[in-house]
């Protein structure tokens, strides 16, 4: 597994997990990765600094290669670290949370016939109620094109575990 820290063109950061470079590759090319914060679908890779391992010697300076270039530094004792997101993300996400849970205990769940039900209910072929499923990217695009009236649901934060 590879760690990255990770951007969204609206400069929110985060971190994803990936089998190898390729594969984080793959997925922002077929666009795959999105912001948790914003949902936002534009995610690059963000500067991050390269991980150091190495022995530690008798003196408690470390020796690590970086780049096959042998370095010594003192070893400073291990504090432990928490990553804190920003005390708005948190109201943002739990917000969401909310509407989500709204939208999905008033509306049905047509799953993958998501676009074929939302048709029908637009042509009059079946009665007007408040739907949610899943359509691929093109449906979605579609439907919008047709002037069906879509929203999409609140992507969450565990949503990508």
């Amino acid at each position: 597994m590879i760690h990255y820290s990770l951007q969204c063109a609206d400069g929110h950061e985060f971190e994803g997990w990936f089998r190898n470079a390729g594969d984080f590759d793959r997925q922002a090319r077929e666009g795959h990765l999105t912001c948790p914060v914003c949902g936002g679908s534009e995610v690059s890779k963000a500067l991050m600094a390269p991980a150091v391992s190495g022995a530690r010697d008798d003196a408690g300076t470390v020796e690590a290669v970086v780049e096959n270039a042998p370095v010594k530094q003192a070893q400073e004792p291990a504090v432990p670290v928490m990553a804190m997101p920003n005390p708005h993300q948190a109201q943002i996400v739990d917000m969401m949370r909310k509407l989500r849970k709204l939208i999905t205990e008033s509306a049905d769940n047509v799953g993958s016939r998501f676009a074929t039900e939302a048709r029908a209910m637009h042509h009059g072929e079946t009665e007007q109620r408040s739907i949610y499923g899943e359509a691929s990217p093109e449906d979605a695009r579609e439907l919008v094109e047709e002037g069906i009236e879509i929203l999409p649901l609140p992507v969450l934060p565990e949503d990508k575990n």
